[in-house]
């Protein structure tokens, strides 16, 4: 059964940074293009960036230049750096993959900024 855990969230005041990992089990990442969405709250949900298996990788335009996504397959894991965060950045980040025609949810961590 394929899993995802997402962690590393926190509160975190305007300008700093942070780190998100997602943890996979169940399959490996290698060759998989994994996803990151956030649900800012009272908002829908958004994509925010993609790592793809081939080591591509795609940004929403308002996070480019403060978001770097990476991944280590060798740990099953990909990560969210978040740098100069800012209020609009707060919610719920998820990571998904789509494996064998079925899509994976973690249960997302929670990331809060304050001013």
């Amino acid at each position: 059964q394929v899993q995802l855990v997402e962690s590393g969230g926190a509160s975190v005041q305007a300008a700093g940074s942070l780190r998100l990992s997602c943890t996979a089990s169940g399959t490996s990442l290698r060759g998989n293009t994994v996803y990151w969405h956030r649900q800012p709250p009272g908002r829908n949900q958004e994509w925010v960036a993609t790592s793809t298996g081939s080591g591509l990788i795609h940004y929403r335009d308002s996070v480019k230049d403060r978001f770097t996504a990476s991944r280590e397959d060798t740990q099953n894991m990909v990560f969210l750096q978040l740098n100069k965060v800012n209020p609009e950045d707060s919610g719920v980040y998820y990571c998904q993959m789509i494996f064998d025609t079925l899509e994976y949810w973690g249960h997302g961590t929670q990331v809060t900024v304050s001013a």
